[in-house]
């Protein structure tokens, strides 16, 4: 079983991105022609799956994105991955994001994305030299990416990167984003 468990600064800032995220739509709501709010918002994300010799890795990632003109689109999106290694550890991952894109030319997509993450560590006994953690995570990530219809494929680097507390082994990853 998975413990996650917020400290009160953990809580306020969750709280935060998720009040933000529903003023963000329900504002949208008010607008005098909504319908032209609702036919700029794309919903994608992604999801991922890696298993393997008693490894297992699950992750899913929700976004919405709101297009200002053909150039220049924002959104927010939520993270979730859960992570286990067969008699070594789990790990559990929550958070959200903030995406700003930027499209100089049709198939040229950069991007800049500002993730919270609050990472669960829970080693099993056997690794006494590997204490249970949980903390928050920053990650700022600067991208470019190609883009064919509503799919990009690219790389992006977390400039923020931790060695010691990244969920990630380096600041540079690839990426695919799907937008409907």
């Amino acid at each position: 079983m998975v413990k996650l468990s917020l400290n009160n600064t953990g809580k306020c800032i969750l709280s935060g991105f998720f009040a933000c995220f529903f003023v963000f739509f329900s504002n949208a709501q008010r607008l005098d022609n909504s319908n032209r709010f609702w036919q700029n918002v794309q919903f994608g994300g992604g999801i991922g799956l890696n298993v393997g010799n008693g490894f297992f890795s699950g992750a899913i990632a929700p976004n919405a994105l709101y297009n200002f003109n053909p150039y220049v689109a924002t959104g927010l999106g939520l993270n979730f991955q859960y992570s286990s290694q067969r008699d070594v550890f789990k790990s559990t991952v929550v958070g959200g994001s903030i995406i700003g894109l930027f499209n100089p030319y049709q198939e040229l997509q950069l991007s800049t994305e500002f993730e919270q993450l609050y990472v669960n560590r829970d080693f099993d006994e056997q690794f006494v030299a590997n204490i249970d953690d949980s903390y928050w995570y920053p990650a700022l990530f600067l991208g470019a990416g190609y883009r064919s219809g509503n799919v990009t494929f690219g790389i992006r680097y977390d400039i923020l990167y931790d060695e010691d507390k990244s969920i990630q082994n380096q600041a540079w990853m690839p990426f695919v984003r799907f937008w409907f």
